[in-house]
């Protein structure tokens, strides 16, 4: 089974994230079946970005989104509702 996460990047103290396809039981730090995003909470605006073509994708094939992903999924869509 998939799972959409996050997997944790960047120096100590500055994290950074990449949202990441994997196998559910696999290592949090294994390959990756696909990246479809990242997330850097870190500076004053905060950059988000997901390509929600392949987010789709994935997801019609059974991958599912833990918490973390859903809330930044919503917060996404949100932005691309503004913009149009």
């Amino acid at each position: 089974m998939l799972s959409i996460k996050l997997m944790r990047m960047g120096k100590k103290k500055q994290p950074f994230y990449r949202i990441v396809v994997v196998e559910k039981r696999s290592p949090i730090r294994t390959a990756t079946v696909d990246e479809i995003g990242y997330y850097n909470p870190l500076p004053e605006d905060i950059q988000l970005k997901i390509d929600l073509e392949k987010l789709e994708y994935w997801q019609k094939r059974g991958a599912q989104p833990t918490k973390t992903v859903k809330s930044l999924i919503k917060r996404v869509k949100k932005q691309a509702q503004k913009n149009n």
